[in-house]
């Protein structure tokens, strides 16, 4: 699945969910809670949670819970790209070109 495809599908996706209709403002609180799980996810692989009230998950394990949690954040973005109408291939674009215009002077 190419990124265009995968864009489309999460709008079809949380479209069919009534997800894409919510608030801008509550979707942002949607990927702070995300970009959280991640956070907490890094640190499990790193350097472990240390609660007596959750599992030790191996490594592998707790990177494939990473990889979820970044498909999370990675959903939420695409909503909210879709709902400003931008394609992933022009934040790529736009992005790589912010980046190797500030640092090519350096």
């Amino acid at each position: 699945m190419n990124v265009n495809e995968f864009q489309q599908w999460i709008k079809d996706y949380y479209d069919s969910r009534g997800w894409s209709e919510l608030d801008i403002f509550i979707r942002i609180g949607f990927l702070a809670e995300e970009t959280g799980e991640v956070a907490r996810a890094i640190r499990a692989l790193e350097i472990g949670r240390d609660r007596p009230d959750e599992e030790t998950g191996s490594f592998d394990e707790n990177k494939l819970e990473l990889a979820e949690e970044l498909g999370d954040v990675l959903g939420n973005l695409i909503i909210i790209a879709n709902k400003y109408d931008i394609s992933l291939e022009k934040i790529f674009r736009l992005h790589k070109e912010k980046l190797s215009e500030r640092y090519s002077k350096v």
